[in-house]
């Protein structure tokens, strides 16, 4: 963007040695030209998708610190304690326990990445409108700024909400966050058919338009949540559009190149298969961004052995998660424990999260996103799927059962679970449908909000007393409320 922006200025000045034209009126035109173009309207959305991608503690996923951490930390499939050897600050400890404060790093790194690339998606839709560039590049960049804005109101409730960029910081309004709501809905239904319908190629990790009605889908399916009036119908109308544009579950079966054993862990690899992946992340290490979820996860010497590097001795799954997971399942094949490479031996059972802490080998560890390379000690290549097709599957198959259909539900989650190796439910229940995504999806960013909708988050579970209905929803963090007095804290907080 920037040597963009410098030929830009150089033109400029050699137009000015021609004629006399006035500056500002042919910077314009200059800006509205290139962001006309093809290539121009392409670099308004490339400065959005790299805060998407981002980097440590401002990001998506893949790095820590920010979005994923909080929202995955804060649900019972993972926890970083901290180490009776003193490793490991409290704050992911906090978020499993849900007694973080407003104060808490990651929550602030989370809101000030949204609004940060909400800033950037403002910017690039004025430079597309102004500049008439296409459609559905326009489209595009507002379908973004909707999913950023979900985002937002499924964590904070009533947030700031601002689409121009031409306003005091301290004084963008507070909007409701079923206002907000409305506003995603509106914005994306006018918008998600204007979307390429592409797949892969040039918009693989960008918003297509099946990926545009995934993010309608998920607005949907939360709307109770978010308004107090459930839209099972529209969520599960939203997802059979995705289901429309052709995807497949990827294989499963046993393939002995893989270092899991199976050709379904290829799906959390170096490029997440076309068949099965809606939205994905785009990430190199130490080029674009970093994916460090199984480098965070193993102990040093396991690390070293396994792939060839040390480990963080951080992220752990609860032995009550871990514990569900049938026997059978491929999907277990994603942890580690008892005797390891390295003479390590990870016991399921953990002592203690906070003090005096956990031992060094307490806890079960995750390998989901097995090493690829180019990786190193700070990270590694794994692409992130953002959105897949075993998520809709199961969605359709929650709405059916909310919608009072429970047999036109059992197709789709068991076409999830035979893919697995799991035999099948003729009549699936709410809570059948709950445990398959935590089977399915864990590590992938979206537990939380499902014990939100089940009704699951309040409840105790391994560390965790019985939580406050305040904490359903995160507080705004302290240095929000200072940028901006007219705020009002979230209730409880």
């Amino acid at each position: 963007m920037k040597k963009i922006l410098i030929s830009i200025f150089i033109l400029g000045l050699a137009a000015q040695s021609c004629t006399k034209v006035n500056e500002n009126v042919y910077d314009k035109y200059a800006a509205q030209q290139f962001y006309s173009t093809p290539a121009g309207a392409d670099n308004a959305l490339a400065n959005v998708y790299a805060k998407i991608t981002g980097t440590w503690g401002s990001n998506y996923a893949g790095r820590d610190n920010c979005w994923y951490d909080l929202n995955s930390f804060s649900s019972d499939e993972q926890v970083i304690p901290h180490r009776n050897t003193g490793d490991w600050q409290l704050d992911f400890a906090q978020l499993y326990t849900h007694t973080a404060l407003p104060s808490l790093g990651i929550i602030n790194n989370t809101w000030n990445w949204a609004y940060s690339s909400i800033y950037s998606a403002n910017l690039a839709v004025a430079q597309l409108t102004t500049a008439k560039a296409d459609p559905s590049k326009i489209a595009e960049a507002k379908v973004i700024r909707a999913w950023l804005y979900y985002l937002l109101i499924d964590d904070f409730g009533d947030v700031p909400f601002y689409t121009d960029n031409n306003v005091d910081v301290s004084k963008i309004p507070q909007k409701k966050r079923a206002d907000v709501y409305s506003f995603i809905v509106s914005e994306l239904k006018a918008n998600v058919d204007l979307l390429s319908e592409t797949r892969g190629g040039t918009y693989y990790g960008r918003f297509n338009k099946w990926a545009g009605y995934m993010v309608l889908a998920k607005v949907y399916l939360n709307a109770q949540v978010y308004t107090g009036t459930a839209a099972w119908a529209d969520a599960l109308a939203a997802c059979n559009k995705v289901a429309s544009g052709g995807f497949a579950l990827h294989p499963g079966s046993a393939n002995s190149a893989s270092p899991l054993g199976y050709q379904y862990y290829e799906l959390f690899g170096n490029t997440c298969p076309n068949d099965e992946t809606i939205l994905a992340e785009f990430i190199t290490q130490n080029i674009v961004s970093g994916n460090i979820y199984a480098i965070r996860s193993l102990n040093g010497p396991n690390g070293v052995a396994l792939i060839g590097f040390s480990g963080w001795n951080g992220t752990i799954i609860p032995e009550e998660f871990y514990n569900k997971y049938d026997a059978s399942d491929i999907r277990r094949k994603q942890f580690l424990v008892g005797p390891q490479l390295g003479g390590i031996t990870y016991t399921a059972s953990v002592s203690s999260i906070i003090s005096p802490g956990a031992g060094p080998n307490e806890g079960v560890r995750n390998v989901k996103f097995f090493p690829v390379a180019p990786s190193d000690a700070s990270g590694e290549s794994n692409d992130f799927p953002i959105y897949r097709y075993a998520d809709v599957l199961l969605m359709q198959a929650e709405c059916n059962v909310r919608l009072g259909n429970a047999a036109a539900a059992a197709p789709f989650i068991n076409q999830v679970r035979d893919r697995a190796g799991l035999g099948p439910i003729a009549t699936p229940t709410l809570d059948n449908i709950y445990d398959e995504r935590g089977f399915e999806l864990n590590m992938e960013g979206h537990r939380r909000q499902d014990m939100v909708r089940f009704g699951k988050f309040l409840l105790p579970h391994g560390f965790v007393q019985t939580t406050p209905a305040y904490r359903l929803i995160f507080p705004i963090p302290t240095g929000a409320l200072n940028a901006n007095p007219t705020l009002v804290q979230n209730p409880g907080y």
